[in-house]
């Protein structure tokens, strides 16, 4: 059982109903292609991929290059013309929206730009909606340790309103580890944040991956961001052209300037 360090005692996460032994999430042969013939645009072209459980995984490219479309097949949000993705050792294809549904609340977290909280409800009624709507409650230690290793214990009651652009996304992140997802999703989770509060959303990231192996997958542009991660995937063209392990970010900054040649 994973845990995390609250002071000078770890608190245990709960358990999650994953599937044992299972791969996150995988991708065979992922095509995606929105309209036909000659104005047919060609989205995913063939990507095959494998996300191990406790990696770090960012997936960059130049605009237009399939990111976005890679990690929203993934996730089970959009539905690829052919190929296969299984999430938490689920087949998506074929399965019913109610279904799909249940997968996602049981074994996906997200962390989206845009942070989509409700500013009525406070830092902790936001963090444990998605739960609350499930029916299911948090344990209230593991609630606390994540509220705590988000640095928000002191802002837990104020309303999503009175936060800064920073906290908000660390709320945000907060939602997506307290059910301890199999995978949480990442889609630019610092473009709408300075230098100062992007970095410590990406400590938090990586903090998530170290201290109670989550799961992530995170699409953005900038190159520090992903320098955080534990592999780098550069797409174009809606294929994969790069893999890079543990890559430094000049690393990262030279394949990314390959991929848009």
């Amino acid at each position: 059982m994973s845990t995390m360090s609250l002071g000078a005692a770890p608190v245990a996460a709960p358990s999650t109903p994953a599937t044992a032994g299972a791969i996150p999430v995988q991708a065979t042969d992922l095509v995606r292609r929105y309209g036909d013939g000659e104005a047919a645009v060609h989205a995913l072209r063939g990507v095959t991929l494998d996300v191990p459980a406790g990696q770090f995984c960012a997936v960059m490219g130049p605009s237009g290059s399939g990111k976005s479309t890679l990690l929203h097949h993934l996730a089970g949000l959009d539905v690829p013309t052919s190929g296969s993705v299984r999430l938490a050792g689920h087949e998506l294809a074929g399965m019913k929206d109610d279904a799909l549904t249940r997968l996602r609340r049981d074994h996906v977290g997200f962390v989206f730009q845009a942070f989509n909280l409700l500013p009525t409800l406070t830092a902790e009624e936001n963090i444990v909606l998605p739960m609350t709507l499930a029916g299911r409650r948090p344990d209230p230690a593991w609630l606390d340790a994540v509220i705590e290793r988000v640095g928000l214990s002191d802002r837990r009651r104020h309303r999503i309103w009175a936060l800064s652009g920073g906290q908000q996304q660390r709320v945000a992140v907060a939602r997506a580890i307290v059910s301890e997802p199999t995978v949480l999703f990442a889609d630019e989770p610092t473009g709408n944040l300075d230098s100062h509060s992007g970095g410590e959303v990406l400590r938090l990231l990586r903090e998530a991956v170290d201290t109670f192996e989550q799961t992530i997958v995170m699409v953005t542009h900038d190159a520090h961001a992903a320098a955080t991660a534990d592999r780098v995937l550069i797409l174009a063209d809606g294929e994969i052209v790069s893999d890079l392990a543990a890559p430094a970010e000049a690393e990262i900054v030279v394949a990314l300037r390959e991929a848009s040649r």
